[in-house]
């Protein structure tokens, strides 16, 4: 049973991120993404100009003249979350931690497909698949999608992002649209990634927080590895603030210039900004893309 507390957590969110949705984002998730294939919807007769490999020989024989297939764009699409659930997701130093930003925002993806029509799957994983909820449409799903993000309690405790990215490709057959929600403080996934994106729309949600970009001056200061247990003495002097973010940089760029040899869309989302904005600026780039 799930505790009082979690579903007023889960009601405030559907609240928060349903409003979202309503007030654009569902008009422009409807935009950014297309739908899985085409549909046969008429004929009409052949005009110049016309692709003769739409010629409906059937109808042409019957009329005595060339007709040609229309096709419209099928809208229903599947939409697959992959939510990270490793312990690096407890992390949050402004406000929330970065697995509820992730809850959040997978929600608003969410609702926004439901409003239209779209069916939503969840793979939450850490080291390994954790748990796979099959696609289906309705608010009672998005709900129960939900509510596993925020209650499941995972075995693992690393990352194994190129493990949910081959489970991922094996479940899903037909093109569906991905986003990938995550710190992507792993390595090792690049391989993966390029084989999904192949045949997958696929859009990484990169979740993070400030002390992950640049660390506090304190001088020697423990930290834990939330993914290992282990603790380490860090040195937080001023050539070692500046060595540690000219890695976090170094890790950004490379993974950017992944995204852009394999044209799929990133975004930067941070535990102590809304989230919105970044949103809507990823459906904006994904229209002008498809609309030029």
């Amino acid at each position: 049973m799930i505790p009082s507390d979690l579903i007023r957590k889960i009601r405030r969110i559907e609240i928060v991120t349903t409003r979202l949705a309503d007030e654009g984002l569902a008009g422009r998730y409807h935009s950014a993404f297309r739908g899985r294939g085409m549909a046969f919807e008429e004929v009409r007769p052949y005009q110049p100009g016309d692709d003769v490999r739409t010629i409906d020989w059937n109808v042409s024989a019957r009329m005595n003249e060339p007709y040609v297939k229309l096709f419209a764009e099928e809208r229903e699409m599947t939409v697959l979350l992959l939510v990270d659930m490793s312990r690096s997701g407890d992390l949050g130093t402004r406000g929330q931690a970065k697995r509820d930003l992730a809850a959040e925002v997978a929600a608003v993806l969410a609702f926004s497909a439901i409003r239209n029509g779209d069916r939503v799957g969840l793979v939450a994983f850490t080291d390994r698949v954790e748990r796979f909820v099959p696609p289906k449409k309705g608010r009672k799903h998005v709900l129960a999608v939900l509510s596993e993000i925020l209650t499941h309690r995972p075995q693992g405790r690393g990352t194994d992002l190129g493990a949910a990215l081959d489970f991922f490709g094996r479940v899903s057959r037909r093109r569906c649209v991905a986003f990938v929600v995550s710190d992507f403080l792993a390595s090792g996934y690049e391989r993966a990634l390029r084989i999904v994106s192949r045949k997958h729309d696929v859009a990484l949600l990169v979740v993070g927080d400030p002390l992950e970009e640049e660390l506090p001056p304190l001088g020697l200061v423990a930290f834990e590895d939330l993914e290992t247990g282990h603790v380490r003495v860090v040195d937080t002097s001023a050539p070692a603030r500046s060595a540690y973010a000219q890695r976090v940089l170094a890790t950004r760029k490379a993974r950017e210039s992944l995204c852009k040899k394999l044209e799929i869309d990133s975004v930067e989302l941070s535990t102590d900004r809304p989230y919105l904005a970044p949103l809507v600026q990823l459906f904006r780039s994904r229209e002008r893309r498809l609309h030029h």
